[in-house]
């Protein structure tokens, strides 16, 4: 997924470049008249053929409009493009799952670790540790190089620094020792569970 979305960010940003160099030059070629200053006359008929032109005259504009197919057409390929500009927008924010971890098996050929097993592991590890409710563990980056990132809830008598220091040398140094990891980033948000106050009487 992430191939196909850097291949389409490239394809998009190659296109919208290529069509801004070609309109925004040929609007300041006949715009500003350059090609007759420089000795160069515009093709007759042609957009732009002499300043103040427009870039579609009345004719072009209104030429389907009286027929009945017209309006829901422009207003369905323009749904279309508002959708893909959106997914397009929604990608650049999402970070990917990692589906699956190329493990060093020791015999030249390599495994690979179901990603969506490890984090279940390690998301029962996490609320398993004195002080932990519940925990999210997410997988991304590269096959070769995942990387790590938890949400914690703490419960109220949780000391936030002894959940990290453990979270640390247990559940996430037993995943990259199972997994034959060197290293294994990982970006840990903790947050407080609410809980009612309590009566004293």
């Amino acid at each position: 997924m992430r191939k196909v979305l850097r291949t389409v960010n490239r394809v998009l940003l190659a296109l919208t470049g290529l069509v801004l160099i070609v309109v925004g030059g040929t609007v300041l070629l006949g715009g500003f008249d350059v090609p007759r200053k420089a000795g160069f006359d515009m093709p007759t008929g042609g957009r732009w053929s002499r300043p103040g032109e427009v870039l579609l005259r009345e004719p072009d504009r209104t030429r389907w409009t009286d027929s009945g197919w017209w309006w829901p057409v422009v207003i369905a390929a323009l749904a279309v493009l508002v959708l893909l500009a959106l997914w397009w927008l929604l990608s650049q924010f999402r970070r990917h799952r990692l589906r699956e971890i190329l493990v060093d098996s020791g015999d030249g050929e390599g495994a690979q670790l179901r990603g969506r097993a490890m984090e279940n592991v390690l998301t029962a590890e996490s609320e398993s540790l004195d002080g932990v409710d519940r925990a999210r563990v997410q997988l991304t980056g590269r096959r070769t190089e995942p990387r790590l990132r938890a949400g914690l809830a703490l419960a109220p008598h949780a000391e936030p620094c002894a959940v990290v220091a453990r979270l640390s040398s247990e559940a996430i140094h037993h995943a990259r020792t199972s997994a034959g990891l060197e290293r294994l980033p990982a970006e840990v948000r903790l947050r407080a569970v609410k809980h009612r106050a309590e009566r004293v009487t």
